[in-house]
């Protein structure tokens, strides 16, 4: 015999629910390429953000596409509604019982399983590690100059941080040659946006062993200590590093341009 299919319904007014209806083989197919470009689940999630979304429409992102007559958002509310619009009873489904919604194959059962078993796995994961509150030039000086000693050119990195200082996110900024490197504010604001910091750290490498910040050094200083203030994201310090020491500008007797 063959597989027993439930029959799709169409929404009243839960978003997640359907009543049924009998399934119309000779309509015109039509799909979410057909809806208004703010009405598409994907659109949705990048322009309203996740908080927005709709549990089907969550789910619908999942499926992909739908079938002949129904879009991805009708088998995904078929799907809740053979849940109770329960997520947590949806988890529990097997395999076979996700396809027994027309128009949800294997591949399609298989991509929700999956994401649903990833959602599990999180919730038993104990949180990451966090490292420690960077809050003074020693201990960040510490903490990475294994990515500045040897080099033989010059790289510009930024670690992201925090309230509590400590790091969320480091990136190369920029690689130059034997006396400069290009660091984009651009680049940095937007990292600094992405992560939601409330601080950053600045730091790049002298190969030829000189710990005297230039005039470059200083201007740019000024400039992303400016800049991020902006964005309410401040500039704790900027370190240059050699392989003999380093040098910080928060700790520098020189006027102060973090406070800029």
């Amino acid at each position: 015999m063959g597989r027993k299919y439930v029959v799709l319904g169409m929404p009243k007014e839960n978003p997640n629910s359907a009543q049924p209806i009998l399934a119309k083989e000779k309509e015109q197919r039509y799909t979410l390429k057909d809806w208004a470009p703010d009405d598409r689940p994907r659109e949705r999630f990048v322009n309203a953000g996740r908080e927005a979304m709709s549990d089907a429409e969550l789910l619908a992102i999942l499926i992909g596409q739908g079938c002949r007559n129904y879009t991805a958002i009708d088998l995904a509310r078929e799907l809740l509604n053979q849940c109770g619009q329960q997520i947590s009873q949806l988890g529990q489904m097997e395999i076979r019982e996700l396809q027994n919604v027309k128009g949800i194959g294997q591949a399609k059962a298989v991509c929700i399983a999956a994401a649903l078993e990833l959602g599990r796995r999180r919730r038993e994961q104990p949180p990451a590690e966090v490292g420690p509150s960077l809050n003074n030039s020693s201990l960040i000086y510490q903490n990475y100059r294994r990515h500045f000693e040897d080099l033989q050119h010059e790289e510009f990195r930024v670690v992201l941080l925090n309230r509590a200082l400590r790091p969320i996110a480091d990136r190369t900024i920029g690689v130059g040659g034997n006396h400069m490197t290009v660091a984009d504010t651009g680049k940095i604001l937007r990292e600094a946006l992405i992560h939601r910091a409330a601080s950053m750290i600045l730091m790049h490498n002298h190969p030829s062993g000189t710990l005297k910040p230039s005039d470059a050094d200083r201007a740019l200083t000024a400039r992303i200590a400016r800049s991020s203030n902006l964005i309410g994201c401040k500039l704790v310090d900027h370190l240059i590093f050699t392989n003999q020491g380093y040098f910080s500008f928060a700790d520098a007797t020189e006027m102060c341009l973090l406070d800029l």
